[in-house]
């Protein structure tokens, strides 16, 4: 890629970061008045074709995109809701000549800046100095193999897996923390533990496991089963005990249950923490699958900042499209308003649809009743993609609470599979576990 003529000089090493956007601190957050991350589809333009694209990427950016100075106006209101975390998304960023200018901007203003490029040949040394240069504190790439072969065909372009590794060598060259996104699919189901095996050499800071939605290009067809989704959040933990970097999931609420019923679990056993003995709780307040990985304010080992309660979609989550309009996710993609003509801060804080969505009693079906709704409340994107109705009970989670005025205690429909006793307990049975282990 080219650089304009006042770029200036790109360094050739280790260079610092732009000190005036600090790590948000989730405690700082109510989500009823802002959210803790802000995700911008700055393009819908990509060169790759993969399976799943949430966004419909395309070859071609879009006339109606938001031009520099709607992003800089952008900007400029997230920061008053406080120091969020901005991640910039796409399809590619990287197709955007502004996008350093960007970056710069957010940072010079006190945003944390995050970016999701493409696994593309832009991601050359030149260009990730560029982004570390203009402030940006993460590089978040996609890999959904452990293989060329596995990769690529996910992605739809020969080379994407090379280009993706490449990347994340070249940003811990240079000081650059890097976050890992793979998104669980039946392609990929029963792979989980090589690609994270593969992760643990690259001094990653951040794996996050994304559980598909069936939106966009991502069909129904493409989603692993509920027992599977189950499944997978018990191996997640399990890696988390082993691995040298954080594990969180997205659009997968109710890992977080699985976490606090399994610490809940070893703690009743006795079980041996990363640490040879039995830890406290730190993975369920701050979801992460690493027990020994987070601090109290759920920043995480590596600094970028990571929310330590029930982030949802809507709730402590705002996304804002291509085009500019405001929806709760990228994955729940109904449009609440658009920043060429509405206020950010007064739609996230006071449309219908987003007040909804940070009520979890007001939700259908168990939801509306689980014991674990205020760390959960299931994922709202998967739930409208499935039913239509954003307020709907998670789809595909086995867990079944108790419901209000039964004797019948909670259970889970995954039986007879390794971890099922933990995924059957209550929270107030997972409560009594951490009370009489302390």
């Amino acid at each position: 890629m080219s650089r304009p003529p006042d770029a200036g000089p790109v360094s050739t090493g280790p260079i610092e970061t732009p000190a005036g956007a600090r790590k948000p601190r989730i405690g700082e957050f109510d989500f009823d008045r802002s959210p803790f991350i802000v995700i911008w589809e700055v393009t819908q333009a990509c060169s790759l074709a993969c399976l799943h694209c949430r966004a419909e990427a395309r070859p071609c950016r879009d006339a109606g995109e938001l031009n520099i100075e709607e992003a800089f106006a952008l900007l400029d209101e997230t920061r008053r809701f406080g120091p969020v975390l901005f991640v910039i998304t796409g399809g590619d960023p990287l197709e955007r000549p502004d996008i350093f200018d960007i970056i710069r901007h957010g940072s010079e203003i006190g945003l944390r800046m995050t970016m999701t490029p493409a696994g593309t040949e832009k991601m050359t040394r030149e260009t990730i100095l560029r982004m570390k240069e203009a402030g940006l504190v993460r590089l978040a790439v996609s890999l959904d193999g452990h293989s060329c072969e596995s990769h690529d065909k996910f992605r739809g372009v020969e080379g994407s897996f090379d280009w993706t590794m490449d990347s994340i060598r070249i940003a811990r060259g240079i000081g650059l923390e890097v976050q890992v996104n793979t998104t669980v699919t039946r392609f990929n189901q029963d792979r989980i533990r090589k690609i994270a095996e593969m992760l643990a050499g690259e001094d990653i800071a951040l794996w996050s496991v994304f559980f598909l939605v069936p939106v966009g290009r991502g069909v129904k067809h493409y989603m692993v089963t509920p027992k599977k989704h189950e499944a997978v959040f018990h191996e997640l933990y399990d890696l988390g005990r082993t691995m040298p970097f954080d594990i969180k999931t997205t659009a997968a609420q109710h890992f977080r249950r699985v976490l606090m019923q399994r610490a809940a679990l070893d703690r009743r056993r006795g079980a041996p923490g990363n640490g040879g003995g039995p830890r406290p709780l730190a993975s369920a307040p701050d979801f992460s699958a690493n027990p020994a990985g987070n601090g109290p304010t759920g920043t995480g080992p590596a600094g970028a900042g990571r929310a330590a309660k029930g982030v949802n979609d809507g709730m402590g989550f705002v996304f804002i499209s291509h085009l500019g309009d405001i929806m709760p996710s990228g994955f729940l993609p109904v449009a609440a308003g658009n920043v060429r003509r509405d206020s950010l801060s007064g739609i996230y804080r006071d449309h219908e649809m987003f007040r909804a969505l940070r009520q979890p009693k007001g939700y259908a079906g168990k939801c509306g009743y689980c014991d674990f709704q205020d760390v959960c409340g299931g994922s709202r994107s998967r739930a409208w993609a499935v039913s239509g109705n954003y307020l709907a009970s998670e789809p595909y989670c086995t867990y079944r609470p108790r419901r209000p005025g039964s004797d019948r205690p909670a259970s889970n429909t995954y039986r007879g599979e390794a971890h099922a006793e933990a995924g059957a307990l209550s929270r107030d049975e997972v409560a009594a576990a951490l009370s009489e282990a302390d």
